[in-house]
């Protein structure tokens, strides 16, 4: 079955969603076609036409590097058909993709090894090989990785969201819609349907945003008026067997998929495996978030660039401390307790951006006090000093957390550091928080920073921990950063 993209109308034909659809796809294509036939022309430019090589005699034929080359490029796309790559279950959401990409590329460069040593009667450069491997596989999930973005920013004018109802109308359920509204899930959750006959069911209805549409002995009348292209299931809301049924059920409709919510988000997100044990099939949980490999990746990028930002830093960094020295009695650092993974408990470090009595500052503004407990942060306050206001506008305040990189107590990129008391605000979701290290920038910090709500800046934080790649690392870092701080909005 597949997917059925919207536009902001809600009324829009069939046939309209489908080419939109198929749109993409064929965008989709055309994009991977061009990514790899660069790849490949890259890595031969870089082997005999800059005669970069391990092997030097080895000597270039034209043909069979243009029929190597057209081999890769069909071997690739037939490969990304095979592992789903032109499946909207496998887009646009999660880090899926990327490793399917990552992988159809490796398979096909081991075809054209095992081929070139069954036939060949030639050489075949190594480097061009090992270069032609990589680029292809950095090219094609660089460009998915760019085409993602433009999906997620359309999303949120409507576009490419499915039509969705919840079932359920107990706690679960709103906590469903509440994490299905994010545009980025790719969701439009247009209502929720109720159970037995009862309009009432668990008396949310009243209150529900967005409304109640029936119950689910009409539900092919519910799924053709609104259009729905997806049913989620609250974990609450029906007893085995009526799910069962509701499955049957849903089976008889065309374009209407059924999906069932564990009700265990915030655990299983984490990351699980399905291992079976006899003929039952179990869930592992892992207790972290990124698989050794991710974790491996992301650890030695970070040691590297840190070492290197300090260096280059360093006298930066010193007349940044002398300044904030002059500028108000009191040190130049500030450490503050913070959670880290697994929540273990680290003094996070900061240049000082507030005066050293800052608490008897804050008791003359009762009111100040109380926004500051209720959004964390103040947009007017008064305890920073001329020059943390400064400091705090363009983030140099954070620089000496590459220090707490260093000692592995924080990720370049990851989700906002809390103190242990702002943990509660968490809720439910400060178990998925500890399953990675705060970053010295992240999502939220380059999505409006301080701007943005609190209950935003924990949806941004949990999309990230549950959506992470290093391609997302690498786009937060070194593009979204840079746009946020040389701007300075948001920051106080």
């Amino acid at each position: 079955m597949m997917n059925r993209l919207i536009l902001p109308i809600k009324k829009h034909s069939r046939s309209a969603e489908r080419w939109l659809r198929w749109g993409y796809l064929l965008l989709l294509l055309i994009t991977d076609l061009l990514m790899l036939a660069a790849a490949m022309r890259l890595a031969f430019l870089i082997r005999f036409e800059l005669k970069i090589s391990l092997a030097p005699d080895v000597v270039p034929l034209i043909d069979f590097y243009k029929s190597l080359a057209l081999f890769v490029v069909l071997a690739c796309f037939l490969l990304f058909t095979l592992a789903g790559l032109y499946n909207w279950y496998n887009l646009a959401g999660g880090t899926s993709e990327y490793s399917r990409a990552f992988g159809a590329c490796t398979i096909a460069f081991l075809m054209m090894v095992l081929a070139t040593f069954m036939f060949r009667a030639f050489d075949l450069s190594r480097l061009y090989l090992v270069a032609a491997w990589i680029l292809c596989a950095v090219f094609v999930v660089t460009a998915r990785f760019s085409l993602r973005r433009v999906i997620y920013r359309l999303r949120e004018h409507g576009y490419f969201r499915l039509r969705t109802a919840v079932i359920g109308t107990d706690i679960e359920g709103r906590v469903l819609i509440d994490e299905l509204r994010d545009p980025r899930s790719g969701h439009e959750v247009v209502g929720l349907i109720g159970i037995n006959g009862n309009p009432n069911g668990n008396s949310a209805e009243a209150h529900s945003i967005p409304p109640f549409l029936g119950t689910i002995e009409n539900l092919e009348v519910i799924v053709k008026e609104q259009e729905l292209a997806e049913l989620v299931i609250s974990p609450a809301a029906l007893p085995r067997e009526e799910v069962i049924a509701l499955y049957v059920k849903a089976l008889r409709i065309p374009g209407l998929e059924l999906r069932l919510a564990t009700g265990l988000f915030e655990l299983l997100t984490t990351g699980v495996q399905v291992q079976p044990a006899g003929i039952v099939p179990l869930i592992r949980v892992r207790k972290l978030r990124l698989s050794y490999m991710e974790l491996f990746i992301k650890t030695v990028a970070e040691y590297i660039l840190t070492i290197v930002g300090l260096i280059i830093l360093a006298p930066f960094l010193g007349l940044i401390a002398l300044a904030v020295k002059l500028d108000s009695p009191g040190p130049a650092f500030h450490r503050r307790k913070v959670l880290g993974l697994g929540g273990k408990q680290f003094y996070a470090y900061k240049f000082r951006t507030m005066y050293v009595d800052s608490d008897r500052i804050l008791d003359e503004h009762p009111e100040l006090a109380a926004q500051l407990q209720e959004e964390v942060k103040l947009k007017e306050d008064p305890r920073i000093t001329r020059l943390g206001s400064w400091l705090r506008k363009f983030s140099l305040d954070e620089l000496p957390q590459l220090f707490n990189v260093l000692k592995g107590q924080m990720s370049l990129v990851g989700p906002r550091m809390i103190s242990p008391p702002e943990a509660e605000k968490y809720s439910r979701n400060q178990f998925n928080l500890l399953t990675v290290k705060p970053g010295l920038t992240g999502l939220w910090q380059v999505s409006g920073r301080s701007d943005l709500s609190y209950r935003e800046r924990i949806r941004l934080d949990m999309y990230y921990i549950r959506n992470y790649s290093i391609w997302l690392d690498f786009h937060i870092l070194f593009i979204k950063t840079a746009n946020a701080v040389l701007r300075g909005h948001g920051a106080y």
